[in-house]
């Protein structure tokens, strides 16, 4: 027989089962949630509270919950594996998705080129900000975003790890600017720059990636 521990938490597990189905893809303040889920206001917040806590919803600015970054992130690295797969193909050099923690980027997925002279940082890896194209894309500079909206990218010659080159585009979705994409290579293969040779491939890139994690999460 299950024991009232086992029961408390299971009807733990319950309700917050029932907020996140709530939430699915909206913003839903306290009291819309304890509306949609049958529980008292002071639950539904409290338990909204805990789930953030843990990442598994977020709190907007105007109080109201959204999914978190644990369902954003999986849903990005989903969505990014095979379109970083097909960038990587395209442009035979190192396809990789960052993400902004804090004053860092984290490297979520990166498919590395084939060549034997490469540009690879492995899943996991953690730089400063605004370092590299990406960096400053997710570090959201201003002069940056004004670089931004004329070409669609961003690129770094040498300004992070002289004789490597990148250029990086922003994944948007209904949440701003989640994630980059960033195409890395050894500037002995740039013809004009990162940008001119593959900005277009970059943008697409994030674009494809974008569309999907708005289907997936």
């Amino acid at each position: 027989m299950p024991s009232p521990e086992t029961n408390g938490s299971n009807r733990t597990l319950e309700r917050a089962a029932a907020i996140l189905d709530a939430v699915g893809r909206s913003a839903l303040s306290a009291s819309e949630l304890s509306r949609r889920t049958g529980l008292s206001l002071s639950t539904a917040h409290r338990l909204a509270l805990q789930l953030a806590d843990y990442d598994f919803l977020r709190r907007t600015d105007s109080g109201a919950f959204r999914m978190g970054d644990r369902f954003v992130r999986s849903a990005l690295e989903n969505a990014g594996i095979s379109v970083l797969n097909d960038l990587r193909d395209q442009t035979g050099e190192t396809a990789q998705l960052w993400v902004r923690r804090g004053d860092e980027r984290v490297c979520l997925y990166s498919a590395d080129s084939r060549h034997e002279l490469r540009a690879t940082l492995p899943a996991g890896s953690r730089l400063l900000l605004p370092q590299g194209s990406s960096g400053r894309l997710l570090a959201a500079e201003e002069d940056t975003l004004a670089e931004l909206s004329l070409t669609g990218w961003i690129e770094s010659v040498g300004s992070r790890t002289p004789g490597l080159g990148s250029v990086s585009a922003p994944v948007r979705t209904g949440e701003g600017m989640v994630a980059a994409v960033c195409l890395a290579m050894p500037l002995a293969r740039v013809s004009e720059s990162p940008g001119k040779d593959h900005g277009d491939l970059v943008v697409t890139a994030a674009r494809r990636i974008a569309e999907a994690v708005e289907l997936r999460i």
